[in-house]
């Protein structure tokens, strides 16, 4: 499988460990403020996002949906107020996001309807065909092998099913773009290291946007990897895209 700039990527330029390792880590040390960090860096629009990236969701009325690099858990926990599926489950390999995540679950009550697994995206646990869809919120930059992912993913989709991916991207030009990578670039590791006091974690957060494959590259990448009717929208002027296929 081809290798990608953004799979070279990775927080701690400094250690031994394999990317997907360093994000493990990296997720584990600013699980308690990444919530709060998502809403504040963002202005509090991730949460329309996520939302627009679920609508994507409505023509095919899934009933099992597996949400990759889950996190703390807010995509599942919208999709189940939008879609009302039978089942939800969520993977990541960040163990201190997914207790974080499991204690949102347990205060609303929605145990039995999403369960969230300590899972890597690139061998996930679950036979062919398995569900409805799937979606990925912010979490394909952080792929170790982004091909491999992405043909997992399509393994486990059932034919007829739906892949959503909601990543960011760049403003292609203007005034906005110059001060988006400034943003990105000087204000947002900042930000975050004052915040949650891990600076490495946002300084990944920019060289891993400027290296992803996105826009039409991204969905030649999704073709090529077996996926159908490829399309993305860009949202916000350009600061995030929506990617869509179907198996």
């Amino acid at each position: 499988m081809a290798e990608y700039q953004h799979d070279t990527i990775v927080p701690f330029k400094d250690s031994a460990a394999s990317k997907k390792q360093q994000v493990a880590e990296m997720f584990d040390t600013i699980a308690f403020r990444y919530d709060f960090l998502n809403r504040f860096l963002s202005g509090g629009a991730d949460i329309a996002w996520r939302k627009k990236a679920i609508r994507e969701l409505r023509e095919i009325d899934p009933k099992s949906i597996l949400d990759v690099a889950t996190g703390t858990g807010d995509l599942p926990i919208m999709m189940m107020k939008m879609l009302n599926p039978e089942q939800i489950t969520g993977i990541d390999i960040s163990d201190g996001m997914l207790d974080i995540g499991r204690k949102k679950i347990s205060k609303l009550h929605l145990e039995n309807q999403i369960t969230l697994l300590s899972g890597d995206a690139e061998i996930i646990l679950f036979g062919d065909n398995s569900f409805d869809a799937v979606t990925v919120a912010f979490g394909v930059r952080n792929f170790q092998n982004l091909e491999k992912g992405l043909a997992e993913m399509f393994r486990i989709l059932r034919p007829g099913g739906k892949l959503v991916i909601l990543e960011f991207s760049k403003p292609e030009k203007g005034l906005f773009l110059s001060f988006y990578k400034v943003y990105l670039r000087m204000i947002a590791p900042r930000i975050g290291k004052m915040v949650s006091g891990n600076l490495d974690a946002y300084k990944y957060l920019n060289d891993s946007v400027n290296a992803f494959p996105e826009g039409e590259v991204f969905t030649r990448i999704l073709e090529k990897t077996g996926y159908k009717n490829c399309v993305y929208k860009k949202v916000s002027l350009g600061i995030c895209s929506i990617y869509c296929g179907k198996k």
